[in-house]
């Protein structure tokens, strides 16, 4: 077994064909299909169900490809630590990330990791939901996670991450009272623009709702989290955001006030058990040394 013939496999799971995995590989089709019939000839049997229109994995396929991406991420690792016996810089980082979480901390701890090695890249892949995070790290899609606290992830090893102040954030010319605070009550009361169920930030409008008893007053509720500041500005309601975007917001002209009580979070940094490649480790000592000032 080669390394490219699970790398052409995850292709074709990942991308739902053979046309289309040979596309972004940049490879012949008949050289991808010829790799992946060598492949279940080695295993005895079929990993793909061929349809008109695609392919769907068989009970086989369906087994191979957690320890296909467990491998694949090994070799990578294993590369990247030979490199750095040899003194060779860079290397590649791949990082899923809730969304807040990714514009903070994760923004920031970025910035420490490029200007400390500038060579490394680095890709953040941005699921919906908390648990697809600890299941895309236990499954070797990505080295590293950043994960709500409160989501399980039992399997994996990691490190709280320092508390994030939640801030209610409200159109320049809202009629809340001169001060920099609000109350949870208060809060309750606006107009709000949310995030879908299940997100971190609407998960915390919810708790504070429901501990007073109250139904949340949504004005819009969007996924598109780059929209939510603009529609702050445009008057449409107020909303509850991580520090830097409320900071954002606030240079912009809206008003950024601390809820009482403080409403924070905690995320914490999680990966697999073994060795992490050189990019992550850097990644990992950084996040555990104290925050630059």
């Amino acid at each position: 077994m080669e390394r490219r013939q699970l790398e052409y496999f995850i292709a074709v799971v990942e991308h739902g064909g053979f046309t289309a995995a040979a596309i972004a590989l940049h490879v012949a089709q008949p050289s991808l299909s010829h790799a992946i019939r060598t492949l279940e000839r080695e295993f005895g049997g079929k990993l793909f169900h061929r349809l008109p229109h695609g392919v769907t994995l068989t009970a086989a396929g369906e087994a191979l490809v957690q320890p296909a991406r467990q491998v694949l991420r090994d070799l990578t690792t294993a590369g990247s630590l030979v490199r750095e016996v040899l003194g060779l810089s860079g290397g590649r980082l791949d990082i899923v990330s809730q969304t807040t979480l990714s514009v903070d901390p994760l923004a920031g701890m970025l910035g420490r990791l490029h200007r400390a090695h500038p060579k490394v890249s680095v890709r953040v892949v941005d699921p919906e939901q908390g648990p697809a995070v600890a299941h895309m790290v236990a499954a070797g899609q990505c080295e590293l996670g950043l994960v709500d606290a409160s989501v399980p992830t039992a399997d994996l090893r990691g490190m709280d991450l320092p508390e994030q102040e939640m801030y209610v954030v409200l159109p320049p010319d809202h009629p809340h009272p001169p001060g920099d605070t609000i109350t949870s009550r208060e809060l309750a009361a606006l107009d709000l623009i949310v995030t879908p169920p299940d997100t971190e930030t609407r998960a915390a409008v919810d708790d504070v709702c429901t501990a007073l008893g109250v139904t949340p007053r949504i004005v819009v509720e969007t996924a598109h989290r780059a929209m939510i500041v603009p529609l702050i500005l445009s008057g449409v309601g107020a909303s509850l955001l991580p520090g830097s975007m409320a900071r954002d917001a606030a240079l912009r002209g809206a008003r950024m006030l601390s809820n009482r009580p403080r409403l924070v979070r905690h995320g914490r940094l999680v990966w697999r058990s073994g060795p992490l490649s050189p990019a992550a480790q850097a990644f990992v000592d950084l996040a555990a040394a104290p925050a630059e000032d």
